[in-house]
This record gives structure tokens, sequence and C-alpha cells, in this order.
């Protein structure tokens, strides 16, 4: 028994020595074999990741996943959405669910230590929104007071680890957090700057009155740990969709419909890859 055992344990050695590229089920070759790109994105943060009425993924982040699997497959309807929720996102690469997380994922140091993170295409600060006749100005203003924001989110992290004087109330979803601070279960809700401005434009009544707080981050897909040879692919198509100024197409399809004129795509956009 043990000589069977341990021929068998050979043989699993000498297989993985030999293929081990295959047995990635997101790499290159395993995800042309397959024939679908699994990314992970957002369903209720409009305009970046969002399903619409007809039940279609929708939104900037949606634009670059097709194009990366046009480039990939040659066909930009060769994609697996699988939905996440902003506090997933680490454990959804971890399990091996998706190849790649494009779900507005903001690079912190923290989140380096269990995923890789390729090259950024979007950049963002934090912000909070809050009702016009009770705006929120000023951080000092939320003392003792309740301010929402989504577990997981850089905004969660930020307000936990510097502003231990105010009280965060926590959600898993966006929707959900949102509605909250419409039925007044908080006097604001901080989240990246940049949905909070297409968020208070759709929805009278609220303004971002704080539109940033500490460094400006950069937003970037991420892939499992380990995994150089993925990683690498989306850098090197950044730098080629960057020629062609791709970001800005994606800009113009997707979030100018919502600002308007009131936000100057460059300091959202991201080309290249280069922040």
């Amino acid at each position: 028994m043990v000589k069977l055992i341990r021929a068998l344990f050979l043989s699993v050695l000498a297989l993985s020595f030999l293929y081990g590229a295959d047995l990635n089920p997101s790499s290159i070759e395993a995800i042309k074999a397959r024939g679908v790109l699994r990314v992970a994105v957002f369903s209720d943060k409009p305009p970046f990741g969002y399903v619409d009425a007809e039940g279609k993924n929708q939104g900037y982040d949606v634009y670059f996943v097709k194009r990366l699997a046009k480039e990939l497959l040659g066909d930009e309807n060769r994609v697996e959405y699988i939905l996440v929720e902003p506090a997933a996102r680490v454990e959804i690469l971890e399990s091996g669910r998706v190849d790649i997380v494009f779900a507005n994922f903001t690079v912190t140091d923290e989140r380096k230590k269990r995923v890789d993170f390729a090259n950024p295409y979007f950049k963002t600060a934090i912000g909070v929104v809050s009702k016009e006749n009770e705006l929120i100005t000023d951080i000092g203003q939320l003392k003792n007071k309740k301010l929402i924001v989504i577990r997981g989110t850089t905004a969660d992290v930020y307000f936990t680890k510097n502003h231990p004087e105010i009280t965060l109330v926590k959600y898993d979803q966006i929707t959900e957090a949102f509605q909250a601070l419409k039925d007044g279960r908080g006097v604001g809700l901080s989240q990246d700057n940049a949905l909070l401005f297409a968020w208070a434009l759709s929805n009278k009544g609220f303004r971002v009155g704080v539109g940033s707080l500490g460094s400006v981050d950069p937003i970037a897909p991420a892939v499992k740990k380990g995994n150089n040879e993925l990683r690498e692919w989306i850098n090197e198509t950044l730098v080629k969709l960057g020629k062609e100024k791709f970001a800005l197409k994606a800009y113009e399809e997707t979030l100018k419909p919502v600002y308007g004129d009131t936000v100057d795509p460059k300091d959202l956009i991201v080309e290249g890859g280069i922040l």
C-alpha cells in the first residue's frame, strides 16, 4: 500500500512538472482552452459595473473586460461575469473561481499581500456625500456621528484607522448602503469620489461636500497571487490600448453621460497603465 501511494504521488508530481501551466485554471492557455474569460465585476455600482434592465452587464469596468476578451479570445462576448461584493474581491480570486477581478478595485499595500495587481486604468480618492440641507464639508463635522461605509472598501479602512471618533455603520452591498443614507441611518456616506459624484448627480437633494480624502489611489485589475503570466499579459494589453486612447473612449461611452461636463476625465482615467 505504501509503495502504491508513493507511486501515485510521484505520478502526480511528474504531471505537475510536465504540465504545471495547464494545471493553473487561470493560465493563458487554460483560458484559451476553456474559451471563456471568468471575471468578477460589480452588479450594483453604476456607472462602473452594474446589471441593466435587460440583465446585461454594463459600465466602465465592463467596457474594459469586453476588450480584454476580444484581445485574448477574439470575441468580446466570451466572458463569464461573476458578480461580487466589495468585501469578497480578494477571496473570490484566492478561491480560483475567477481569472481576473475587474471591480473598481483600489490598490492598497494590504491587498497586495494577497493578490497581484496589474497596472491601473483609473484613479480615485475617498469622498463623502450627504444631504444638501445638512451638508458635510469637513471631517470634523462627523465627530460622534454615524458615517455609512461599504465593508472592505478603502473608505472603511481609512476611517477605521484614522478616525475612531466617528461611528461607522457598515454594509456589504452598495445599494443597501445608499438606501441607508436616504433613510437617514447616517449623516453621510463615504466611498470612492468618482462613484459619489455620479450618484449625487442622479439623486436630488444630495451633494459631495468632501471631494477628496487621503491620497489619490490607483484602481487596477487583479489576478491570483503568483499568476505573473496573466498579470503581464494584462499590462501589455493596457499599453496597447493606451496608444489608441481606449480609456478616454471608455469614459466617453460610460461615464460622460453621467458626469456631463462636471468632471475632467484626466482627473480620473489612466491611459496605458501609467499613472
